[in-house]
């Protein structure tokens, strides 16, 4: 393991490319059906398979969401887009070659903005977004000596993520797939499943002296398909690396694979011995050319954005930034929240029961928010009772909750009249418990008066046990400090 102090004399330079598949219906040049899942080799074409005679058509969807996706991210949208054949020999790319953009992205630069959990806040530089299309899948079973492939995944559309070589740590490569994530969800452009392959990454990975001027060799380890993999593959890259310079030898620009088992990347090939992918311009598909009309209707349809709604919910809500930042984790509970304050004014009380109860009860049902029982509306009833004081929080999220999550027929009011929990909060209801309690503890009366202050919250447990936890608290309190300061 390489030391702090040795470490201390390079600087960490990540780039990252990210593919994250679209979720159109159809694939971004042929019809054939791009749904998860399917019999091998079942959605496929002449189109897919690259038959003499075809000719390719670009599907107008991948378009609108790679437009949304560069808006997202401030990017420049390229408004004549052409498309690039680069060549390479891969059993499972049917074509021999895939269809992607080379000198044109369709969107050009832009950021994306992170957040690490120190609260240090950065905008990752993009290179570009660029469109391609997706390669089949090899299958190398265990024990057979040939490869299986599976064409349906080929010719479904991806977007590339690109970034500048603009991040330093592990910390803000996990941030910002983290941010990347929400963005494509957010968008409705990708469900960003790294199990099924929708969302994979390769991340370039390099060192320097800290003050040099020129970036080192990278390194690129491929295909991750989980944020954690990517976190501990530059990690191990990193100690690699330096311990390399160290040792005064060269690095080697090469590309890597990491292995979660092992937590180790291994050499797959150099850079150097790659064969020129030879693009030039696809001769079969016509530019796309996109109008000013087509961008500003793409533009008037977008959604709110994560860092819209954590504005929204700070600004207006006034809501501490982790609030914020767990409400807008996922487009659903930024939505259903923003429901929710729609039927209170008690902000921060909604943001604790979203992120308590309610999170408990998503994970332990296994639920989305959307799917969630309790409507925002019987919520917001249920803090409207607790902010009168007909319930309290105690009697609210262990009597009360439960029941709205089992049945949606009885509102929150009705619950708490059928089980007998409105709170007392008439003083002269709560004053003949309070002296009950008194005369039972006559001793801890008399240690209270001599000045053991403390013990009021054992007064208080018994007032709330004998009143079945239906005395208001506040009421209770203050004339339990009445009657025992009373001489």
């Amino acid at each position: 393991m390489i030391s702090e102090e040795i470490k201390n004399k390079y600087q960490l330079v990540i780039g990252l490319e990210v593919h994250a598949q679209l979720m159109t219906e159809s694939k971004i040049y042929a019809s054939d059906s791009t749904e998860y899942g399917g019999a091998p080799n079942t959605q496929i074409s002449v189109i897919t398979l690259g038959h003499p005679g075809t000719l390719p058509k670009v599907n107008k969807k991948v378009i609108e969401f790679a437009m949304k996706m560069g808006l997202a991210c401030n990017s420049e949208i390229t408004r004549h887009n052409v498309f690039a054949r680069k060549n390479y020999f891969y059993p499972d790319l049917p074509k021999g070659f895939q269809l992607t953009q080379d000198k044109g992205p369709i969107c050009v630069g832009g950021t994306v903005p992170i957040q690490l959990a120190d609260g240090t806040k950065k905008e990752v530089i993009l290179n570009r977004v660029h469109l391609e299309e997706d390669a089949g899948k090899s299958i190398h079973l265990a024990g057979e000596s040939d490869t299986l492939v599976d064409f349906n995944r080929a010719g479904t559309p991806l977007i590339e993520i690109v970034t500048e070589p603009d991040m330093h740590s592990p910390e803000e490569a996990y941030a910002f797939l983290v941010e990347v994530k929400k963005l494509v969800k957010y968008l409705d452009i990708c469900d960003a499943n790294m199990e099924e392959g929708s969302l994979r990454c390769d991340a370039n990975i390099s060192v320097m002296l800290k003050g040099a001027k020129e970036l080192g060799k990278k390194v690129e380890v491929k295909n991750m398909n989980s944020f954690r993999n990517v976190f501990r593959a530059i990690e191990h890259e990193h100690n690699r690396i330096i311990g390399l310079l160290e040792e005064g030898k060269e690095i080697i620009s090469e590309t890597r694979t990491f292995d979660a088992g092992t937590g180790l990347t291994a050499s797959m090939r150099t850079k150097e011995d790659l064969n020129d992918y030879r693009y030039f311009p696809e001769p079969d598909l016509s530019p796309v050319v996109i109008s000013d009309e087509w961008l500003n209707s793409i533009t008037d349809s977008m959604p709110m954005l994560p860092r819209d709604f954590h504005k929204k919910f700070v600004e207006e809500y006034g809501l501490p930034d982790y609030d914020a930042s767990f409400l807008t984790e996922s487009k659903e509970t930024a939505i259903w929240f923003s429901e929710l304050c729609g039927k209170t004014q008690n902000f921060k009380a909604a943001s604790n029961w979203v992120m308590g109860p309610i999170k408990s009860s998503l994970n332990e049902l296994n639920l989305s928010i959307k799917d969630f029982p309790v409507r925002s509306e019987s919520l917001a009833e249920l803090i409207k009772l607790i902010d009168e004081g007909k319930v309290s929080y105690t009697i609210a999220s262990q009597k009360v909750y439960p029941e709205m999550i089992k049945s949606s027929k009885e509102s929150p009011l009705e619950i708490a009249q059928r089980l007998n929990l409105i709170q007392e909060s008439n003083e002269s209801s709560i004053k003949p418990i309070i002296e009950a309690v008194l005369e039972e503890n006559k001793g801890k009366v008399a240690e209270y008066r001599s000045g053991k202050k403390g013990l009021i919250g054992m007064f208080m447990g018994q007032v709330m046990k004998k009143s079945q936890g239906k005395a208001d608290p506040k009421v209770a309190s203050k004339l339990l400090t009445e009657l025992l300061e009373a001489k």
